[in-house]
């Protein structure tokens, strides 16, 4: 019995949030990836090994997909804002991907910007396929996350927005809206940020070879549309928005192509972020409409904005 009671008492201190101690945030359960059951054609299986933040991961994975599937939502926008509003008080907390070996890791206690819209597509994914299994999102997990939908190591996870568009339009999962966008424009960065402060990033501080990996897949002279935050206060734009879709913040930082991320709630023909926000450290509806929020950064210079295909 003391046994027992030892054991819970564990479980309950690993799911606990520490948002100011790193690495038990990134202290998880480890285990294979589950043996691929019978699926239809085209459902995406996994045989990564998986990083768990605790062990109700999956228990309230089950629990999202549940509701997604008793509310009767059948198109991804909706999906997408509806499975953001079940996430709302998550936790900010940032590296929670980090570790000794890339493994594939499922969090759903804890959420930074990128892991939130990752999280939203998985979710809707599942939803859309009708699949509600944490099975089927964490092989949507790896599809979005890593380049072609396969895990390997650190260098095979993509780690920029401009990459991270084309890999998965490519594939049939997003397609990039923004030229379709009233008023859209395009600009033109080296996206290689990572391997010109790699003291940032763990893997990369004292591995010259993963920087060389990462150096790779970096874009150089890219060219990408944006659209600049003064005429997010436009009317055509404004309509041509949509609760559900996706929204990355464009940053005039050397070597970013964005800088934050989220999606765009519209309420009364007014657009609003919703995102896994650091300051505010936790996933919330910001109070100020995008225009106005984007009118505080001196960095965020526009927009991008993405769908689920």
């Amino acid at each position: 019995m003391k046994k027992i009671i030892y054991l819970m008492a564990c479980i309950l201190m690993a799911c606990a949030p520490h948002p100011t101690k790193q690495q038990e945030a990134q202290a998880a359960t480890t285990a294979p990836a589950a043996p691929a059951t019978s699926a239809p054609a085209g459902t995406i299986t996994t045989t990564a090994r998986m990083r768990f933040h605790c062990d109700s991961d999956t228990i309230v994975i089950n629990q999202l997909l549940d509701k997604g599937r008793e509310s009767g939502l059948n198109e991804a926008n909706a999906l997408i804002e509806f499975y953001a509003r079940q996430l709302l008080g998550t936790p900010y907390v940032a590296h929670t991907l980090e570790g000794d070996e890339e493994l594939l890791t499922i969090n759903i206690h804890q959420l930074d910007c990128l892991t939130f819209i990752e999280t939203l597509y998985s979710l809707t994914r599942c939803t859309l396929n009708q699949r509600y299994s944490w099975r089927d999102f964490a092989a949507n997990i790896e599809n979005v996350r890593y380049r072609g939908g396969e895990m390997g190591d650190y260098s095979t996870r993509i780690h920029y927005i401009s990459e991270w568009i084309i890999d998965n339009h490519v594939r049939g999962n997003l397609v990039e809206v923004t030229p379709d966008l009233p008023h859209a424009d395009y600009m033109v960065k080296n996206i290689d940020y990572m391997t010109h402060h790699t003291g940032s990033y763990r893997q990369l501080k004292n591995d010259t070879a993963m920087v060389e990996k990462i150096r790779r897949y970096e874009l150089r002279n890219h060219r990408f549309p944006y659209l600049k935050r003064s005429w997010l206060n436009n009317k055509d734009v404004k309509a041509a928005l949509r609760s559900g879709d996706f929204v990355s913040l464009v940053t005039k930082t050397e070597g970013l192509d964005v800088s934050h991320n989220g999606i765009i709630i519209v309420d009364k023909g007014e657009p609003y972020l919703l995102d896994a926000s650091m300051s505010g450290g936790k996933v919330m509806l910001e109070s100020k409409p995008l225009f106005r929020f984007l009118e505080r950064s001196k960095t965020n210079i526009g927009v991008r904005v993405f769908r689920m295909m």
